[in-house]
């Protein structure tokens, strides 16, 4: 299985994952047809206001996430439907789902992929059916209140938030559109921007249940390491472990998983000049620079590619993926380790 993840970064409100549009736009595209490669020879002929167009499609096939079944992605998807089908019967304390684990591991892929896959299973179910919600995408802003919980439920939907718009009057008219919508899974995450520390996390924590009670639908959480913070503390927190199945994230060791993961981001190159196999030659490099971590890797490889279509080099050594700045924490690990082994 492998599918693309539109960047829902920018202005762009339609291509957000968080919009009912972006979402719907988010599964359309796994639909679509993947990028038709030109020849070398084929490319070489191209004129000059020919071959412009044809390197910006590529250019945005590179930028956008490829995703790949990794073991993490099979578990939480298997072990979501698993939950969604059981939860069908439940009239009461259904059960949920946590990704959790460090940063750059994987946990959005995880949560969006099983999104993806209820939806399309959804669809197949109900053809033809444009009414139907079967997914909600949110975010916890940071230290979230109550009320803004349920302004993100109303904003995913389309619903207006207005200043004058109570939490009750958000929560009955979200509450009304799902029900109506046959909203089955609802994915919530950084769900560690709410701490039960406070008084307002503990609310808004409050309200999530409030709304997994009257929305007959399957909870999906991630955030980071969620098993150590406070999500999980105290009595509202053994609720929560009492109700959701965990499912953990973390960085790959260097085995014949890790080297899978980089020869099939390898075969979704489009580059002209490119000699096969070179990124599975270097996955052992790949895995020092990277420690392991897919979104660093799936990051290095996809800026390589931009790099290597702007500087018409059209291939990817590893010099060019030295010359793709590491995100801060890959750096610090760099730092750390001894130059042998690097």
């Amino acid at each position: 299985m492998t599918t693309l993840l539109v960047d829902d970064s920018g202005e762009d409100f339609g291509r957000q994952l968080t919009s009912l549009p972006g979402w719907r736009a988010f599964v359309d595209a796994s639909l679509g047809e993947p990028m038709t490669a030109l020849t070398k020879a084929e490319y070489d002929a191209l004129e000059a206001e020919a071959r412009d167009p044809y390197d910006d499609d590529r250019l945005d096939h590179h930028a956008r996430l490829q995703v790949v079944a990794t073991s993490t992605v099979r578990n939480t998807v298997t072990c979501g439907r698993r939950l969604i089908i059981l939860n069908r019967g439940a009239v009461s304390a259904r059960r949920g789902l946590i990704v959790s684990g460090p940063a750059n591991t994987g946990k959005t892929i995880a949560l969006t992929q099983l999104g993806l896959a209820h939806e399309l299973q959804d669809r197949r179910r109900h053809p033809g059916r444009d009414d139907r919600i079967p997914v909600i995408y949110i975010t916890v802003p940071p230290a979230a209140t109550p009320r803004m919980i349920a302004a993100e439920f109303a904003r995913f939907l389309g619903l207006p938030v207005l200043r004058s718009s109570n939490i009750t009057d958000l929560t009955e008219a979200v509450v009304g559109v799902c029900t109506k919508a046959g909203t089955g899974l609802i994915l919530v995450d950084e769900i560690h921007n709410i701490s039960l520390t406070t008084r307002h996390g503990a609310d808004a924590s409050d309200t999530l249940k409030y709304f997994s009670e009257r929305i007959p639908a399957t909870f999906t959480y991630a955030g980071i390491d969620i098993e150590d913070g406070s999500l999980l503390s105290g009595t509202r927190g053994d609720q929560i472990a009492a109700r959701f199945t965990s499912m953990a994230t973390h960085s790959f060791p260097y085995n014949a998983e890790w080297k899978a993961l980089v020869a099939q981001m390898e075969a979704n190159l489009v580059l002209h000049r490119h000699q096969a196999n070179t990124l599975t030659r270097l996955d052992r490099f790949l895995h020092t620079r990277t420690n392991g971590m897919i979104g660093t890797l799936s990051h290095q490889i996809r800026g390589a590619a931009v790099d290597a279509i702007l500087s018409r080099t059209e291939k990817i050594t590893k010099a060019a993926l030295l010359a793709v700045d590491l995100d801060i924490a890959s750096s610090r690990k760099q730092r750390k380790r001894p130059a042998a082994a690097r």
